[in-house]
């Protein structure tokens, strides 16, 4: 993505579309997981089945990294950002899981302002 591309409008996604996006994530998810004993969807996943379904390049990984050594994710932190991430990804209906969803995924997190994790910023 480039500065240019931050600054558009984003598209217009009526409710069956975005309903579609979902059903879409969900299949991917299941399949994934077919004939395998772990869990189904990525809300549920963890320990080496989420570090295997997310394997996050190294760009992705650095930056969830440094959001832990500010102190703003904790261990629990990181497994939801992991999940969430993933499911991004799987919305986009992307394989990997990349820099760009770990950064949208640590947007969505709750963060108090003038917090650690405040200074993490998606352009770091």
């Amino acid at each position: 993505m480039t500065p240019a591309d931050l600054a558009l409008p984003p598209p217009a996604e009526g409710t069956a579309d975005a309903a579609a996006r979902v059903l879409r994530a969900r299949a991917r998810q299941q399949a994934r997981a077919a004939g395998r004993d772990v869990a189904t969807l990525n809300a549920q996943a963890d320990g080496d089945w989420l570090e295997e379904i997310c394997a996050l390049d190294a760009q992705g990984r650095a930056l969830l990294s440094r959001a832990a050594e500010t102190g703003g994710i904790t261990a629990r932190g990181w497994t939801r950002t992991l999940r969430l991430a993933r499911t991004i990804a799987d919305l986009e209906d992307a394989d990997a899981v990349r820099r760009v969803h770990v950064a949208e995924a640590l947007i969505y997190r709750r963060v108090a302002p003038g917090s650690a994790m405040a200074g993490v910023s998606a352009a770091s």
